[in-house]
């Protein structure tokens, strides 16, 4: 058989970008493109989606179930797998009860369709409060910041960035990341976009990253201080009679009066900007045509993370920029999930060790650690993993080891024995991403421009269970129930049809369920989310699965539209300016102002061909820029004596690693990539041979931004030595 080209969509990153595929004879692939006829990614590719191929189809990967032996694996069927887990799960409940029993969801969940419609099955037979996830190392924050603004921690305002003349982006790296909470393929061409119309990029950072080179201007800041860099502004703006409001707000006063301190003056020292500098920012936002302020995980993985999302998005409204076309806008996702009905309401029960809040269902991952070595009622005996490597991603992640390996029973599905599964009782793998359906119901919802695309299997499962599969299977063994099952009585089925049957009813339309297109129960559900959409066949619009299928290189569904007031939830009707619990957390913020700076301090960074721990084991996304090494200035390395070698250290411990002298990072700060520190106890023989150090090793997990309780990975107080 000939070379066949499929197309699908990258599920690699936040970018959503149209792949064309070459397969082989073998079902293998040959080559990757950027699709040319996809209307939103219009075939850019970035080195990530170029090894599509190699990650698919890396010889490390597991492929059967494993269960552990002693002190190594051996392959098991699936039948005796799923046998292990039931028998498993129901000696630790009979033991300790549910509250024994968490799950920990790594950052792939947001790539899969198995992630969005499984997951929340899972988590209901699972019966537990002990719930985590990457969320709470990297977004959460500006998704509380949304809930208590807009009623709704799903709705992300995001920059408009094909129509914006003016953006101010912090914290954020996207011709690194290519975007995050920001779906954007090919940032970098809209960036140049922007900027060739006549536009203007400010970038703030600690770094003079990549994106900082593209843009007009670039300002360093001190690692942590963006909250007082933007209430300077929003002083700013009130104080010289620049704000210009248009929609319905609450909390004016009480914002106006909550940034009276944080004069451009008053910051200036603390944040390393130059009060006239601040000023002019503030002008500039309130003078261009359009703006958007845009911060990212640069600025949510610090201490004041939440607050400094509260005040990006203020900024916006206080310029009129708040859901008007060139400002922040909210993108209109094609699949229809089930609405929130009721405001946001964070902190609906707190973690047993610490008391640390819930927010959107979820415990702070920071906290995990401590329910895992605490003894008493409710201490973490069983885990689930689902896609992730929480003791390379986790703050304090040397502690985490430890803890998993005195865990009772851990299953993890995954598609590699890594430093977080090597402690699992079982590991299910999940098939190639070429075996399995691709749509971005968590994605599109943060997208710069509207849009829709299906990708169905492209290769046949050839008797393995699919990854929606596998997860509702695990559903039923871990709650007790008959999970071996098959046809209409299989768990997924089950799942389905519950899930179908009410969708309809509360649609009012139990009546059509014939109607449903799809080759099985999962692709029926995906139909009935497009035509329940706001573009659905249902509901006066056209989209449906087989639209998609018809239109194989997706559909563009026109620009962002102004969605206020329909898409608010909180309790007053308004965009709420001032929450409560944001204005209780500034005599912290207020206190930070006062206190000494630390001498050197810690901060993350991106690398290009690297997303997560996951994509170490390809040869060709590490080495080169790729590498795992402390960023220092000259200035701090010769104050300091560094030569090839550096201790470094903080509260919560030390490591030494490989110094790289750059200009491109403000004196007193350092910086190391996340996701290194890969052990040779795994069988990733590409990542082992390129260890590198793991960067959590330094952050502590009792460090917390208080308002998400979000790790905080940026502004850690280190020392650095010789070593």
């Amino acid at each position: 058989m000939a070379p066949r080209t499929l197309l699908r969509t990258c599920p690699l990153c936040e970018a959503v970008c149209g792949l064309t595929l070459t397969l082989d004879d073998n079902d293998r692939v040959l080559t990757v493109r950027g699709d040319r006829d996809d209307p939103f990614s219009k075939g850019f590719l970035c080195p990530k989606g170029a090894s599509f191929g190699k990650l698919d189809d890396d010889p490390d990967l597991v492929t059967t179930p494993l269960i552990r032996d002693g002190a190594e694996f051996r392959p098991a069927s699936w039948d005796e797998a799923f046998a292990r887990i039931a028998t498993g799960f129901a000696e630790v409940t009979a033991a300790h009860g549910s509250g024994a029993r968490a799950i920990y969801l790594g950052n792939p969940n947001a790539h899969t369709v198995a992630g969005a419609l499984y997951l929340p099955a899972l988590i209901r037979a699972l019966s537990t409060k002990h719930i985590y996830s990457a969320s709470t190392a990297d977004q959460m924050p500006k998704q509380v910041a949304a809930g208590l603004m807009f009623g709704d921690p799903l709705t992300v305002p995001v920059p408009d960035l094909d129509r914006t003349d003016f953006l101010l982006m912090l914290g954020a790296n996207p011709l690194e990341s290519n975007g995050s909470l920001c779906t954007a393929p090919d940032f970098p061409g809209r960036l140049k976009a922007l900027r060739a119309r006549g536009g203007r990029l400010v970038v703030v950072d600690p770094r003079a990253t990549r994106t900082a080179a593209l843009a007009d201007e670039h300002l360093f800041i001190r690692p942590g201080t963006d909250a007082y860099l933007l209430f300077a502004i929003v002083h700013t703006l009130f104080a010289e009679g620049l704000t210009a409001v248009r929609l319905d707000v609450a909390g004016l006063d009480e914002l106006r009066a909550a940034a009276a301190e944080y004069t451009p003056a008053a910051v200036a020292g603390r944040t390393g900007i130059a009060a006239e500098t601040i000023r002019t920012l503030a002008r500039e936002l309130a003078a261009a045509p359009t703006a958007a302020v845009y911060a990212r995980i640069g600025t949510c993985t610090a201490e004041f993370g939440t607050v400094t999302q509260w005040l990006v998005d203020a900024i916006n409204a206080l310029t009129g920029n708040l859901d008007r076309p060139g400002g922040a806008m909210f993108a209109t996702a094609a699949a229809g999930g089930i609405a929130r009905t009721r405001p946001f309401r964070p902190g609906r029960w707190t973690s047993r060790v610490r008391g640390l809040p819930e927010m959107m269902g979820e415990l702070p991952l920071a906290t995990l650690a401590d329910e895992i070595e605490t003894p008493g009622a409710g201490q973490i005996r069983a885990l689930v993993t689902v896609a992730g490597n929480p003791v390379l991603s986790a703050p304090s992640g040397a502690r985490l080891d430890k803890g998993l390996a005195g865990l009772d029973f851990m299953v993890s599905v995954d598609r590699y024995v890594n430093e977080t599964t090597r402690h699992a009782t079982v590991i299910l793998p999940p098939p190639r991403s070429v075996q399995s359906p691709h749509y971005d119901f968590a994605l599109l919802q943060f997208a710069v421009r509207n849009y829709a695309r299906y990708s169905p299997p492209l290769v046949p499962l050839d008797g393995r269970p699919s990854e929606s599969a596998v997860i509702a299977r695990l559903a039923a063994a871990v709650s007790g129930q008959p999970h071996d099952g098959t046809g209409a009585a299989s768990p997924i089925a089950m799942v389905d049809e519950l899930v179908i049957a009410g969708m309809l009813h509360k649609a009012g339309m139990s009546e059509r369920r014939a109607e449903l297109d799809g080759t099985d129960t999962t692709e029926q559900r995906i139909d009935l989310m497009l035509k329940l959409g706001p573009y659905g066949a249902w509901n006066g619009g056209e989209l449906s699965l087989r639209t998609l299928l018809n239109n194989p290189h997706g559909i563009d569904l026109g620009p962002l539209r102004p969605r206020l007031p329909g898409v608010l939830r909180t309790a007053s009707g308004l965009v709420e300016l001032a929450p409560a619990q944001l204005l209780a957390d500034l005599p912290r913020l207020r206190a930070g102002l006062a206190a000494d700076a630390p001498e050197l301090v810690l901060i993350g960074r991106r690398q290009l061909r690297s997303n997560n721990s996951w994509m170490h084991n390809i040869a060709g996304l590490v080495g080169g820029s790729n590498r795992c090494t402390l960023q220092v200035h000259p200035d701090d390395a010769s104050r300091l004596g560094l030569g090839e070698l550096a201790e470094i250290s903080s509260a919560a411990g030390s490591l030494t690693v490989r110094v790289e002298q750059t200009p491109e990072i403000m004196p007193g700060v350092v910086s190391l990539p996340h996701g290194w520190g890969h052990s040779s106890s795994t069988t990733q023989t590409v990542a082992s041979a390129n260890a590198g150090v793991n960067a959590n090793v330094l952050t502590d997990d009792s460090v917390v931004d208080a308002v998400s309780g979000t790790a905080v990975f940026n502004g850690v107080p280190v020392t650095v030595v010789p070593a």
